[in-house]
């Protein structure tokens, strides 16, 4: 009787010895491949030398009304559409040329920005967005609006924008606009050139 019940216990440590065997064989051969850093939804080729560039509008504040007022830049277009949407905001957070208001205080940063496949483009900015931002709604819709715009109206493929600060959804920049949802763009806000 005590070697019936050897018998299964045996092929069990035997089996346990093969799997053990073949674990740590094949554990050394398997490769990992890192996750690819940019975007899922990169278009364009990745010429790195190129010297095409690209016009795009950019839409700032004014103290004037409470509309968004166009400014064209030029920025590098043989890059991808995520590196060409960098640039924009990266011109964007920089300032008007012709005496218009940024939408960003002063010690903003812009922390990344990506673009999935089915065009939503994530925002990230630093906390300096939400901190420093001016009070009231106005400047809040209009804050939202220049960097959607700016993003919708230059690049067809962003359909949509979501704002992050500091890599966080947050309810709201100042206190007025829910930013827990993508925004689409709302062009009534642009001022007649």
């Amino acid at each position: 009787m005590e070697k019936k019940k050897l018998i299964p216990l045996g092929l069990l440590f035997i089996l346990l010895i093969i799997l053990m065997v073949i674990f740590f064989r094949s554990g050394g051969k398997e490769k990992i491949k890192p996750l690819p850093v940019a975007s899922s939804y990169e278009l364009g080729p990745q010429a790195k030398e190129s010297q095409e560039m690209k016009k795009i509008i950019l839409f700032f504040l004014s103290e004037k009304d409470e509309l968004l007022h166009p400014e064209e830049r030029e920025i590098h277009a043989g890059t991808s559409i995520v590196l060409q949407a960098r640039q924009a905001m990266m011109e964007l957070m920089g300032g008007s040329q012709n005496g218009y208001i940024s939408p960003f205080p002063l010690e903003t940063k812009l922390r990344e920005l990506f673009i999935t496949g089915d065009g939503i483009a994530y925002v990230d900015f630093s906390k300096e967005l939400h901190e420093g931002h001016p009070l009231g709604s106005s400047a809040e819709i209009l804050t939202i609006f220049s960097i959607v715009d700016t993003l919708t109206y230059n690049f067809k493929a962003i359909k949509k924008v979501f704002i992050l600060l500091d890599g966080r959804e947050r309810e709201t920049l100042g206190g007025h606009i829910d930013l827990s949802r993508p925004f689409l763009p709302q062009y009534d806000f642009i001022a007649k050139r």
